[in-house]
């Protein structure tokens, strides 16, 4: 059964299985220890050590291992503003930037703090200067992902980090997407990762704070990692880490190649063999990995489990496989399609059979998921158009008024299209929702089918989004 989904976990690299069994007979004692089994520990932990820091750029001393990448993103960020707490507590991050980042600078503007949000274009990329227009005199800290986990594009952190460093503003990278192919190229000043991303064990993250920034440790002090990581040490885990980003690295040029193609082959066959559907991210300045597109008219969670069923296990950060009922924050900043939403990231390995199986099972499966909700069948709202319940126009504005309260992605959406075809070039309809991805998802509709998308207003019991027929 193809495993599609290496952006949240890759499979355990065979290597990573041999270090980490060696190491369990090796690595058991306390490293900080005087005796010969602590020696033996701190040789195999200063080894790991020293490898991983000069793959990830940095030296040694300057890089501690954390419980997770997520504590290692939460730390870092939360050590870097208290450490330049003197100069003001402005903090910038992008729009796009992974959860654990988002979820720290609300926790800072909580705390009285100041959050500024860089916005991005339709393909997920931070525009240049943005970074150096966001600066301020109390900014304390900026974070920016290297790529982004959930459409695979990839961000101008050299640029953003010599901005940053040009105004004295440390950069802290979230480079859990990337360092498994690559160093992350510029003057950064903290990196954070996670080595279970790359086909390292689990509960494995990396913090890098360089020389010269100004860093104050969150928490209680702790004579472990430089009292930036405080816990015993997981050494078998951690010698996994290294010896498993040296084995990826060693194989990284080959395999970015070999699935920047396999990529680029679903890239292009996905819209061909199914209607209305929206590929997202920068289709250049990307992971090789992975890709994200969205289908018209699905339930993306109905959409994942006809896949799996047909052997395929990919994931989504679609609104409708959550039960937050919000749609992405990285679709949404990106102002792209959520409904329907299927995440594709391959695994080194992967070969062209997989993807071409997949590519077979993926009109069907979609096809399957329209049905169920009795969606337009594809190419358009003309070819099943008809009144959708709930719908009725308004006599005073001779406008189509679609009832969609209370009813959840992509409802809204499939209800829209069935009417549309009634309604005279020039005329309205009114989408009446209360669901948030509606927000997202009817512009999104609009952008595809060539149509104005004329705003929206509130209305009783929710929210009402106006559209107009152009053609």
């Amino acid at each position: 059964m193809p495993y599609f989904d290496a952006a949240s976990s890759a499979p355990l690299h065979p290597i990573a299985r041999q270090a980490l069994l060696a190491a369990l007979d090796e690595g058991w004692a306390d490293p900080a220890r005087l005796y010969r089994e602590g020696r033996r520990a701190r040789l195999l932990l200063d080894a790991a050590r020293e490898t991983t820091a000069e793959l990830a750029g940095c030296r040694p001393d300057e890089l501690v291992f954390t419980t997770s990448g997520t504590r290692a993103v939460h730390d870092g960020i939360a050590g870097a503003l208290a450490g330049r707490r003197r100069t003001g507590r402005h903090l910038i991050v992008s729009a796009v930037e992974h959860s654990a980042v988002l979820h720290s600078a609300e926790a800072h503007r909580t705390g009285g703090g100041e959050v500024t949000y860089v916005p991005v274009d339709r393909g997920g990329r931070v525009a240049p200067g943005a970074y150096a227009a966001a600066l301020r005199d109390d900014t304390a800290l900026a974070c920016l992902q290297s790529a982004n986990h959930e459409v695979g594009t990839e961000q101008p952190v050299a640029e953003a980090a010599e901005e940053c460093r040009a105004a004295g503003v440390p950069l802290l990278v979230d480079a859990a997407q990337t360092l498994g192919w690559r160093r992350v190229d510029g003057p950064w000043s903290l990196l954070a990762a996670s080595a279970h991303k790359w086909g390292g064990p689990p509960g494995v993250g990396l913090l890098a704070v360089r020389k010269g920034t100004r860093f104050a440790p969150p928490g209680p002090a702790d004579e472990r990692e430089s009292g930036r990581a405080p816990g015993f040490e997981n050494i078998p885990a951690i010698v996994a880490t290294a010896a498993s980003l040296r084995a990826v690295r060693a194989e990284a040029a080959a395999e970015d190649a070999r699935l920047r193609e396999l990529v680029g082959r679903i890239r292009a066959r996905v819209p061909e063999t199914v209607a209305d559907v929206e590929v997202a991210g920068d289709p250049q300045r990307r992971l090789p990995h992975l890709v994200t597109f969205s289908c018209l008219y699905v339930d993306g969670e109905a959409l994942l489990h006809a896949l799996d069923r047909a052997g395929f296990s990919v994931s989504s950060g679609s609104s409708c496989t959550s039960s937050t009922l919000t749609p992405s924050h990285v679709l949404k900043a990106m102002g792209v399609l959520s409904e329907g939403n299927v995440r594709v990231s391959l695994p080194p390995g992967t070969t062209g059979e997989d993807v071409e199986g997949f590519l077979r099972a993926l009109p069907e499966a979609v096809a399957g998921a329209r049905a169920e909700l009795g969606a337009p069948a594809g190419g358009g709202a003309a070819q099943e158009a008809q009144t959708a319940p709930g719908a009725q126009p308004s006599p005073a504005a001779g406008e189509t008024v679609v009832d969609a309260l209370g009813r959840r992605c992509p409802i809204p959406v499939i209800e829209l299209a069935k009417v549309f075809d009634r309604v005279p070039v020039g005329g309205t309809v009114l989408v009446l929702s209360d669901d948030e991805a509606a927000r997202l998802d009817i512009p999104a509709w609009c952008e595809m089918r060539g149509q104005e998308y004329v705003g929206e207003e509130p209305a009783a019991g929710g929210t009402g989004y106006r559209v107009r027929r152009t053609r």
